[in-house]
């Protein structure tokens, strides 16, 4: 069912290990060793905050709160760990065997979250997650208080997803956070969180979220053993995952699809998908991914079904456009003359006088000529950015009109190709190769090439899978079922069924009418 990632893991070296040894390495019962080696490992890092202290009713009674500045609630370490353990009667409210760091976790300290353990590494962890160590004399062991006090972003917008209608939020760089974004959507007790943690150093936090009474269980298992497969040292951002784990790694295509959204996701999940959150990272990536996705929007399902049917068709051509324009107009001038209409033909050939270049030449450096522009529009600031696309689209092509660089006709098919490309922004980099593809086979073959270029890109996508799922899934089916959400977005009672695909274990949305369920 599923296709094998061909791509090898990457292999860490043998010397990754941490240096210090602290794996399986306990805690010693003197307090002053325990700071010492804590201080040896931390060598030259004054991040890290040694605060010692003694209680005041128990002579001799001493602790060590440890812990990063900046990533602890100095407030909360303060007035809910510190002053309520110098200020406790430890002698007063002992009770029969228990030691120190059970009175001081279940009577004295004020947290939501309190756990022991001797275990260096474990100590380690809680450390640069921002949680606090308190250490006593005595005892081979410490408490581990939740106190993080992290600066973190606002919920904000997504940038590249924004939407008329519907919610406005979007993901953080805090995983919990982002995970709750997803529990307020979805109510469900069958919602499902497994944590793993990827890289030898960074111990990043990675959770896969899914519906347990929806999704399919042969893609769990698939996606859990690609994930496990990863071995390298560091997980920065989602990319890392996405490219590890992805079917056809040299594929231009994405079979994995990503979102800074939750309510993309919450409905993701809905079909029986699957979301991959990685701790640090404000997208989530979503799987399996297929073609059509490339263009379906949330605004889609935030607005009347008209509207968006149009919007999604518009979207759909203007994919068309973007690919094909220049390889046909290319064809058309090169070979195909008696395609154009007299008077047109006239016009362009007007239009080409003393023009040095070959009509492809013409279309590859325009074509590269706008990339570099958009791509500087992009890096550069926002005014600047805007000022820089103002002056290359006008100035510059008007210039090169006049001094007979390149024809009239010419530029305004680049800007229409560029125009329509930016409908499906998330498709770029496959459009920029199938565009150029289509361009040459045209340039040498007229509209034969171009018409076999276009099977061979469709054969292609055929043959690719998310997954175990067809990447063109639903493509060329006359099941009315399987159309309802494809080139046009139909109304929500019409709606009924899940993709069987995806949500192997109920593909049933909402109450089917008597006379469907028949059909049916």
């Amino acid at each position: 069912m599923f296709r094998k990632n061909k791509e090898k893991p990457i292999q860490t070296d043998n010397n990754t290990k941490n240096t210090e040894n602290t794996e399986d390495r306990q805690l010693a019962k003197t307090l002053s060793e325990n700071i010492g080696m804590f201080r040896a490992i931390f060598q030259d890092d004054s991040t890290i905050i040694f605060r010692d202290f003694e209680n005041v009713n128990a002579k001799g009674f001493r602790c060590c709160l440890v812990y990063f500045d900046g990533m602890v609630n100095t407030e909360v370490s303060n007035e809910n760990i510190i002053n309520p353990i110098m200020n406790a009667d430890i002698l007063k409210i002992r009770d029969g065997g228990q030691d120190v760091l059970d009175i001081l976790k279940n009577k004295v300290i004020y947290a939501n979250e309190i756990k022991r353990s001797g275990n260096v590494d474990e100590l380690l962890m809680a450390l640069f997650s921002g949680d606090a160590l308190i250490m006593t004399e005595g005892l081979d062991a410490a408490l581990i208080v939740n106190s993080k006090g992290l600066q973190v972003r606002s919920l904000q917008e997504p940038g590249l997803e924004k939407v008329l209608q519907g919610p406005k939020e979007g993901f953080s760089e805090t995983i919990i956070t982002n995970l709750s974004l997803i529990r307020r959507r979805l109510k469900t007790p069958d919602l499902r969180f497994k944590f793993k943690e990827i890289g030898t150093r960074t111990k990043t936090r990675v959770c896969i979220c899914y519906i347990d009474t929806l999704a399919n269980d042969d893609i769990l298992k698939e996606l859990e053993s690609r994930l496990d497969r990863i071995s390298i040292d560091g997980i920065i951002t989602s990319n890392y995952i996405d490219e590890m784990i992805k079917d056809s790694p040299l594929s231009p295509f994405k079979t994995i699809g990503t979102t800074e959204r939750p309510d993309v996701v919450a409905a993701k999940l809905l079909e029986g998908r699957f979301a991959v959150i990685v701790d640090g990272t404000p997208s989530a990536l979503t799987l399996p991914f297929v073609f059509m996705e490339y263009f379906q929007s949330a605004d889609d399902y935030y607005t009347s079904f008209f509207f968006s049917s149009i919007n999604r068709f518009l979207r759909c051509l203007g994919e068309f456009f973007t690919t094909s324009i220049p390889a046909i107009y290319v064809a058309l001038i090169t070979f195909h003359h008696e395609m154009i209409p007299t008077e047109l033909l006239l016009s362009i050939t007007a239009a080409r006088q003393q023009v040095p270049f070959p009509s492809v030449i013409e279309a590859l450096i325009l074509l590269f000529t706008f990339e570099v522009i958009r791509e500087a529009g992009v890096r550069m600031p926002l005014p600047m950015g805007q000022s820089v696309s103002i002056v290359g689209a006008l100035v510059l092509g008007q210039a090169a009109i006049e001094a007979r660089l390149f024809s009239a006709p010419m530029v305004i098919i680049i800007a229409a190709t560029g125009i329509t490309g930016l409908l499906t922004i998330k498709l770029k980099g496959a459009s920029i190769l199938i565009r150029l593809g289509l361009l040459l086979l045209a340039a040498f073959m007229g509209l034969y090439g171009y018409i076999f270029g276009v099977i061979g890109a469709f054969i292609y996508m055929f043959s690719l899978r998310s997954f175990g799922v067809p990447y063109m899934m639903n493509y060329g089916s006359i099941n009315p079922v399987d159309l309802k959400d494809m080139f046009i977005r139909a109304p929500w009672w019409y709606m009924n069924y899940r993709t069987k695909h995806t949500a192997a274990k109920n593909v049933i949305r909402q109450k089917v009418p008597a006379k469907e369920e028949k059909k049916g």
